[in-house]
């Protein structure tokens, strides 16, 4: 199986009675091997870039795509403790740890190194940066998530160890998951993570085997826990 093109962590929503009408013709194949298979047949594909970014929109500008169905608002770019160094197109333009396209050219006081997005007040329409990529900001060990989705119809226990992800082709990451009564999880991971997002899958596994998953509803990072205590 070619572990870089698996996609589980998209399929994860699906049922056995789904899974049972599905075949994966190249499953246990890599890439570079069908590549070969479809040169030697002659068919025009074999050497096609990989697809990337967002596939059904096609080859078009994403913010561009976005403005069609969300207005531009603009709003101001602020360090952790309230500095406003620029202003954003629109808070739903960027995501947890984004680098491309914040702009920010040199600032004074600050070293010249890149920025990176570590929280999003929406409510505010504020954009947090920071600098560096392990930016404690962008870390937490601890996510809660709407109703999970268990491909074998039922959690393996109502409280476990097992591994995540939390964006496609993360490396999988040891956790302890708790299944509330409501079937909203609790989830502790063994190290801190970067750039957990609310609103994207957590998807879990045992192994090679996807035991399903659930939207993100929040986590423990620094800045999520200001902007709930704010609203509170």
């Amino acid at each position: 199986m070619d572990r870089s093109k698996d996609q589980s962590y998209f399929l994860h929503q699906l049922g056995q009675a789904q899974l049972s009408a599905t075949k994966f013709p190249l499953g246990e194949l890599l890439k570079r091997d069908v590549r070969q298979m479809a040169l030697e047949a002659g068919l025009p594909t074999a050497a096609k870039k990989d697809s990337t970014g967002i596939c059904f929109i096609g080859e078009r500008d994403f913010r561009e795509f976005l403005g069609r169905y969300l207005p531009a608002r603009p709003g101001e770019m602020r360090t952790p403790d309230g500095r406003v160094i620029g202003e954003h197109p629109g808070v739903f333009y960027f995501t947890l740890g984004q680098r491309e396209g914040l702009n920010i050219g040199g600032v004074r006081g600050f070293e010249p190194a890149p920025w990176y997005v570590v929280g999003k007040d929406v409510a505010h329409n504020v954009l947090y940066v920071d600098q560096g990529t392990d930016s404690p900001w962008l870390h937490s060990r601890m996510l809660w998530s709407e109703a999970a989705h268990w491909i074998d119809g039922a959690p393996p226990a109502q409280h476990f160890a097992c591994t995540a992800q939390t964006r496609y082709r993360q490396a999988d990451e040891a956790c302890e998951v708790l299944v509330q009564d409501d079937g909203h999880l609790e989830v502790r991971f063994t190290r801190p993570q970067r750039a957990v997002t609310p609103g994207q899958s957590l998807v879990l596994y045992d192994g090679d085997v996807c035991l399903g998953g659930a939207v993100i509803a929040a986590t423990d990072a620094p800045l999520e826990q200001r902007f709930r205590a704010n609203a509170a």
